[in-house]
């Protein structure tokens, strides 16, 4: 029963659309019609501005963080690592925003942050220094999940490092749009000067 309710928790925990909410409710936009169409916080600051897009990424963090809590604070003996991926997948595909989320890597930095503060350094410093030495975003999201995998298949604390591996796959999957323009060599660098603005100045309606 406590594994119930750990499962269904966390994918509500990550199922709260943050950028939809403060997109909606603080600017009467939805998100997902701007910019990238991504609800998360990079595309929050392209769109709604700095302001909102940190408020976002603290949102979306705090979820993964808080899923990751939950074994030690409803004293459940589950690694805490898998009860913050579930809500990652949660804030992936959402039940509160028809099951169209995000890209996961705040969440996921949320989740480190909480079950395993030495993985999260060295899975963003891999995720900082790819995105440096390639200039892509997708690139840098994408080394996440391969430094999670291997950390989990040499890690003798880990079970199940096919989960980590799945995990790899759905972030691949939710940046293939990224991967095929970069095979078409359409794919924006971060210091592209070209890069379309879709900044919309909104006023806030709170």
């Amino acid at each position: 029963m406590h594994l119930i309710i750990l499962i269904l928790a966390s994918y509500l925990i990550g199922s709260l659309p943050a950028a939809l909410i403060i997109g909606k409710v603080f600017y009467g936009i939805d998100i997902r019609k701007h910019g990238s169409f991504n609800p998360g916080a990079t595309n929050s600051i392209r769109v709604l501005g700095k302001k909102a897009g940190i408020a976002v990424l603290l949102l979306d963090v705090g979820k993964g963080a808080l899923a990751a809590s939950l074994p030690y604070l409803l004293m459940v003996d589950v690694n805490p690592l898998y009860t913050g991926l579930i809500a990652v997948i949660g804030h992936c595909f959402p039940i509160f925003a028809g099951f169209r989320g995000g890209k996961a890597i705040a969440t996921t930095a949320g989740t480190l942050l909480v079950a395993s503060p030495a993985l999260f350094l060295i899975a963003y410093f891999a995720f900082f220094a790819v995105i440096f030495v390639t200039k892509y975003v997708f690139i840098g999201s994408i080394s996440v999940g391969i430094t999670i995998f291997l950390y989990a298949l040499f890690s003798p604390n880990i079970q199940h490092d096919w989960l980590f591996f799945l995990f790899l796959l759905l972030l691949i999957f939710l940046h293939r749009s990224n991967i095929i323009n970069f095979i078409h060599r359409q794919e924006p660098k971060i210091n592209d000067k070209n890069i379309k603005k879709d900044r919309i100045n909104p006023k806030k309606i709170v």
